[in-house]
């Protein structure tokens, strides 16, 4: 298991997710993400409209995905 927290997923915030897959720390990134755009939050609101910027170009928004990818897998596993 290894653990991202949410601004190291593009988010705003320093909260830990913990998962076994990049997919499931994507997964529970987005869930998070959705939780905070419907509470308003000012810093996951900005956070989301460079993202969605960023969704602009398939290949930028490829190479961000392949790049937090690339650091998920370089972290150490949780003891």
């Amino acid at each position: 298991m290894k653990t991202m927290t949410c601004k190291q997923l593009g988010g705003a915030c320093g909260l830990a997710f913990h998962a076994n897959t990049f997919d499931e720390m994507a997964e529970l990134s987005k869930n998070h993400g959705m939780e905070m755009f419907q509470k308003k939050d000012p810093d996951h609101l900005k956070a989301m409209k460079e993202m969605q910027q960023l969704m602009q170009s398939p290949e930028a928004m490829k190479k961000w995905f392949d790049d937090k990818r690339k650091q998920f897998d370089a972290l150490p596993d949780n003891k």
